[in-house]
This record gives structure tokens, sequence and C-alpha cells, in this order.
């Protein structure tokens, strides 16, 4: 990718110019940062590298959430617990790679700025879609490590029915729903931000 006097549009790599959602004005350096991540997405969207890879994996841990779940009532308990460690592993590393990725290299709402449904001067339907996706995504971290902590703590190893199974169902599936929630509203985010 080759930047243009004015840093106006971008040469991506397929010969193509596209319009650059992303530059830092005077700082060389900062402009190649941006323009990197400004590229960087592999679905086609206005996106960062990791807003794709969290959008699409959250295709992934939903259905896997659910099998889960599944293998609970098959009295599979030990898988389940497989799966759910690993789910939670999984998440809190995408999780902590994706708060670097905001908080330092991607300035998201440049990139959203072309969205129709973004404001620069105020509120919008971007801001509202992101702070019910944080209303959600919030609590759920807490729950679901609150879920894990609890089962590791109280449940038999291996895992079998006991005195904590009602308490482990009851904040289990509050824990799944609002997994749920967070990839439905960030879907909803996503789209609002990067694809309109």
């Amino acid at each position: 990718m080759t930047r243009f006097a004015g840093c106006d549009s971008l040469l991506q790599l397929d010969g193509t110019e596209r319009n650059n959602p992303v530059c830092v004005d005077g700082d060389v350096a900062g402009d190649r940062v941006a323009l990197f991540a400004a590229n960087s997405g592999f679905l086609g969207t206005r996106a960062s590298l990791m807003l794709d890879v969290v959008f699409v994996a959250m295709f992934l841990v939903v259905p896997v959430l659910g099998v889960s779940i599944y293998l609970v009532k098959q009295g599979r308990y030990a898988l389940h617990k497989r799966i759910q460690l690993t789910l939670g592993i999984v998440l809190l590393a995408a999780v902590m790679a994706f708060e670097v990725d905001m908080r330092i290299f991607t300035d998201w709402e440049k990139l959203a700025e072309p969205s129709p449904y973004y404001r620069t001067d105020g509120w919008s339907t971007v801001w509202a879609a992101l702070t019910i996706h944080l209303a959600f995504a919030i609590p759920a971290a807490f729950l679901w490590a609150f879920v894990i902590i609890q089962a590791l703590r109280n449940l038999p190893n291996p895992p079998l029915p006991g005195p904590h199974s009602a308490s482990h169902k009851r904040w289990g599936w509050l824990a799944a729903f609002t997994m749920v929630m967070t990839a439905v509203t960030g879907w909803v985010f996503y789209w609002l931000a990067f694809m309109a």
C-alpha cells in the first residue's frame, strides 16, 4: 500500500485505490500504523484485523457454547468442562489482544466515520449500539469468570452433579445468555460502524 499526498486515499496491494478513513496528519510513523490498521482487516470492511477476528470468532463461540451446554444434558460433564475452560482461555486472550489493539493501534472512531450511523459531533446510532453491546459484554466477562471459578472450587474432579450443580446451572445459563447477547450486539455494532 502506498500513501498519496495529503493522505486522502490508499493504493492497496491489489492495485485498486481506496478512501483512507484514517490519517494522522504530520506524523509519518503514526500514519503508517494507522494505515496498516485501516487496511489490515480480512472481511473487506473498514474494520481492523482484530475487529474482524473478534467478529468472526463470535460466530464460532456461540455454536461451541451451545454444543457445550448440550453435552451437559447428555451427561458428558468432563468434555463440557474442557470446552468451557478452553473457551474461557481463548476468549480471555482474544479480549486482551483486542483491547491492546483498540487502545494502541486502531482508532475505531476514524474507521467508523464514513458510516451514515456515526456522528463525530455527538451521540449516534453507532454509540448507542456500542453502549448496548458493552452492557452485555462487561457483565458476560465477569459472569463467565465467576461461573468457571465457582465450578473449579465446588464441583468434584472429574465433574459430576452435586450440591453446587443447581447454582452452577443457574449462573451458567445467565453467563451463556450474556455471551450470546454480547455476540449479537457486537455484530450489530460492527455492521453499523464498519459495514454501513
